[in-house]
């Protein structure tokens, strides 16, 4: 074990107790929370430029300073990869990044990727001790993007202890979070693991779902390097399921199959209009554009351009969606979500950034029929107003329609993002394999082992929608299972 990742011991380390005697509690706490530094609204809704600078070198120490360093740190419980959080914010405060990015290292296999699309302020950061003394929490987000992107900076080592191979060969279906979260974890083990990628891209939905303002591909691109680094093998262009069934990999030596496809299947909401030119779903959409370039300069990829455009939903996806039309020229941005604003499960941050940017927030409002031209091209929508209920199973209220109010406004582009379902290839090519009524594949919630002995699997084909980081912790749970098994 590195010197790196012996200083990030958890309580008893001679420069943490350096660190305490260095500021009082009281003065920990009464530094501000730090503020991240943004390009300017009116200049990034030009290019596709990431929104958020990062942190400061003389930033990140401060705001690592507020850390109060727990006995009992509940920001790691909160973690669903259960990053050392107190471990790699102090090395941050004693200005040791490559050790705060070794740290991160030892659980998490895209520190750079989820300290910016996680949702922090539900998991760790929910948990912190400020949030009871009625203060702004540590900003566990920010600091997990510097470390990361520090020590690219500074060139910093991997910190990985040796790794010693045990010749077994492992499959992944799916480059997305959660197959790269397993594929690193086996790696790291000594097995020979194998990547298959249905796209002509590496990072599944971190590439296709996300755009490039929110996750710029070339930090997904230096995370998917430092697999490689371990080892990890990857196969574009393959489709679990259609190029190579279950039954082929077991053939070819695989001794256990992790799958990781996704839910790219698009949902729709069953109403008129919906086969009309100009209405489409947002996994098609952020595709196009995210993943095949559509709208840049020499990209031969079409991709509608309304004027006036509508997206359905109050998810992270909408956001992302609602941000991308208004780059790719929409004069007019409208978010039409049938809830209140403070029921949007999307972020925060994503919604502030909405509004700075000029999208129009429609709540309270459903659409119920969408109407085409002699073309056959969307040109209106017609949209119920709705009032809250009473709360549902989720807790939150339920829209109900106002008797008579529907209006009908002029678009030019819908873009639908009210949910996916599950890719339907590999749960329904695999005999013998359980699989839910929603089309997930059935699994055990601790091992991630499904009706078949050899084949774990994790991320949105067993949750039907998950963050980054749930889907990595997915593929973590899933690696040490497998492995045991494996080893017995």
């Amino acid at each position: 074990m590195s010197e790196n990742i012996k200083t990030s011991a958890p309580r008893d380390a001679q420069w943490r107790e350096e660190l305490r005697k260095r500021h009082t509690a009281k003065e920990r706490g009464a530094i501000p929370r730090v503020k991240m530094p943004e390009l300017p609204a009116d200049y990034r809704v030009t290019n596709n430029e990431e929104v958020n600078q990062g942190l400061s070198r003389e930033q990140a120490m401060l705001e690592a300073t507020r850390c109060l360093d727990c006995p009992d740190p509940q920001c790691t419980h909160g973690c669903p990869v259960a990053i050392n959080i107190p471990g790699f914010v102090k090395n941050i405060e004693r200005g040791d990044f490559k050790a705060a990015d070794v740290v991160l290292r030892e659980t998490s296999a895209l520190p750079a990727v989820c300290g910016r699309v996680c949702p922090q302020e539900k998991q760790c950061e929910s948990r912190c001790i400020y949030n009871k003394m009625k203060k702004e929490p540590v900003a566990i987000g920010y600091l997990e993007r510097f470390a990361a992107d520090a020590a690219k900076r500074v060139d910093a080592p991997t910190g990985e202890a040796e790794i010693v191979l045990n010749g077994i060969k492992v499959a992944v279906a799916g480059s997305g979070p959660a197959g790269l979260s397993f594929a690193g974890d086996m790696a790291k083990r000594g097995y020979d693991v194998t990547v298959y990628e249905a796209l002509h891209e590496i990072g599944g939905v971190l590439k296709y779902g996300i755009p490039e303002f929110r996750l710029p591909n070339a930090v997904v691109d230096v995370e998917i390097e430092s697999l490689k680094r371990l080892g990890v093998k990857f196969v574009r262009d393959c489709i679990i399921g259609k190029t190579l069934s279950y039954d082929d990999l077991m053939k070819s030596g695989f001794k256990g199959l992790f799958v990781a496809s996704g839910a790219g299947l698009p949902r729709f909401m069953g109403i008129p209009g919906e086969n009309l030119i100009g209405v489409m779903s947002s996994n098609e959409y952020l595709t196009r554009v995210n993943l095949m370039g559509a709208g840049r300069e020499g990209c031969d990829t079409p991709v509608a351009k309304g004027k006036t455009a509508a997206i359905i939903g109050g998810g992270n996806t909408a956001m992302d969606s609602v941000r991308t039309a208004r780059r790719m020229g929409a004069e007019r941005v409208m978010l039409v979500y049938r809830r209140s604003e403070s029921e949007m499960p999307a972020r925060l941050e994503e919604v502030k950034h909405a509004k700075e940017e000029g999208v129009e927030f429609m709540t309270l409002h459903n659409p119920i029929e969408y109407i085409g031209d002699e073309k056959g091209r969307v040109c209106a929508m017609r949209v119920q107003r709705m009032e809250l209920g009473e709360p549902d199973a989720s807790g939150r209220r339920s829209p109900v329609p106002i008797e008579g109010a529907i209006d009908e406004i002029p678009v030019d582009m819908v873009i639908v993002s009210v949910g996916v379902s599950p890719n339907p290839l590999i749960p329904n090519s695999v005999d013998g394999l359980e699989v839910s009524s929603r089309g997930t594949i059935v699994v055990d919630d601790s091992t991630m082992c499904s009706s078949i002995s050899n084949l774990y699997a994790g991320g949105d084909i067993v949750r039907g929608g998950a963050t980054v980081i749930l889907a990595m912790g997915d593929g973590r749970r899933a690696a040490a299972s497998m492995a045991a098994a494996l080893e017995k």
